[in-house]
């Protein structure tokens, strides 16, 4: 029963979206941040609600699954709350639930689906099922509501690093990937062996402004795709032979150093792929991108090229659910993306897809 009155409802919004306003509640899970968001008409973020799980887990130096799964147990109830009374609504005004279903942590996205199917179910509201990567590309709509496909977009996070050809709002190409190593994983470790905490990007990025990139990690990066599982072990061994020798480590100096072989292959196959299809604009999705030395070096290499490069601001860089709400409009209006009470999450989720 629940599913043929979703449907109808879903068809109905996919033949009618044009002529009326479409309230979308979602929910993002995938990792360490519990986020609901209230989206009116795929751009129009009228809540962003995110609770943020890093003071918790910078006391084991990393995301730990099992503890990041609890705290979105305790936190989703209280940030569904705020989320409907920031954006003055109720759940009567929702047209549609949306939800992360992955890529992430399994335990983190099992969560998240289940509150969403329960909502969906009790509601008789259809539930729109959204990759998470996806979804960092969409924010650049939020932020800019005049884009739109075909662009290049950068994704680069924690868990993923991509050159993705954006085709149209549903369909996206991958260009290449990472053969090892995320660039955001990266980050994380070397501020480990660093001893400057986690989250690393963000200390990383803040620590190389004051040092020089003077240190040779290594002698080449690939032009046709990414890897950063060199450039991390070259720092940790830089760092052991140091304490061996005991040689006073320029901390500045390795995160510089660190930064410009990580971001430099970034740009440069960025660059490489818009001359390869032509491309005018790159968007840049990810919580990598807030970091302050890809925005800069990116920025003026694209000057260079005569391309338009846009990244969100950094609180849609992150984590959050209106990017998730945004992607899920895209979805509907398109036909796609509508799921069942058999939705599960997936841990993995390849970039190379179609929502159709």
């Amino acid at each position: 029963m629940y599913e043929e009155l979703a449907k109808e409802k879903f068809d109905n919004l996919v033949k009618n979206y044009e002529n009326m306003d479409i309230l979308i509640l979602a929910i993002e899970s995938s990792c360490d941040e519990t986020s609901i968001a209230v989206v009116k008409n795929g751009t129009e973020v009228l809540s962003n609600i995110i609770s943020s799980q890093i003071d918790i887990h910078k006391r084991f130096g990393g995301v730990v699954p099992e503890v990041a799964s609890r705290n979105h147990l305790l936190a989703l109830n209280n940030v569904l709350k705020e989320a409907l009374d920031k954006a003055k609504v109720s759940l009567d005004d929702i047209s549609a639930i949306a939800v992360t279903y992955g890529a992430g942590l399994v335990g983190a996205l099992m969560v998240g689906v289940n509150f969403a199917k329960s909502l969906a179910y009790a509601l008789n509201l259809p539930l729109i099922k959204v990759n998470h990567i996806k979804g960092h590309i969409s924010a650049n709509y939020i932020a800019f509501p005049e884009l739109k496909p075909p662009f290049i977009s950068l994704i680069v996070s924690g868990g993923h690093t991509a050159l993705v050809r954006t085709v149209d709002y549903t369909r996206n190409e991958l260009i290449c990937t990472t053969i090892d190593d995320a660039v955001g994983e990266a980050y994380d470790k070397v501020a480990k062996v660093l001893g400057l905490g986690y989250p690393g990007g963000p200390i990383v990025d803040k620590m190389s402004k004051s040092g020089e990139p003077n240190i040779q990690l290594v002698k080449s990066y690939p032009t046709d795709g990414f890897s950063y599982s060199g450039i991390k072990t070259a720092v940790i061994n830089y760092v052991h032979k140091c304490k061996q020798q005991g040689i006073e480590i320029n901390i500045p100096d390795v995160c510089a150093s660190f930064q410009y072989y990580a971001v430099g292959q970034l740009v440069e196959n960025t660059i490489k792929a818009c001359k390869k299809f032509r491309a005018k604009t790159v968007v840049m999705a990810g919580g990598v991108a807030a970091n302050s030395y890809l925005r800069s070096e990116l920025t003026k290499a694209c000057l260079a090229e005569g391309i338009e490069l846009r990244f969100p601001p950094m609180s849609l860089c992150t984590d959050n659910a209106a990017m998730i709400g945004c992607e899920a409009y895209f979805n509907l209006i398109s036909g796609v993306g509508l799921a069942d009470m058999t939705l599960s999450a997936q841990s993995n989720l390849n970039l190379k897809f179609s929502s159709r």
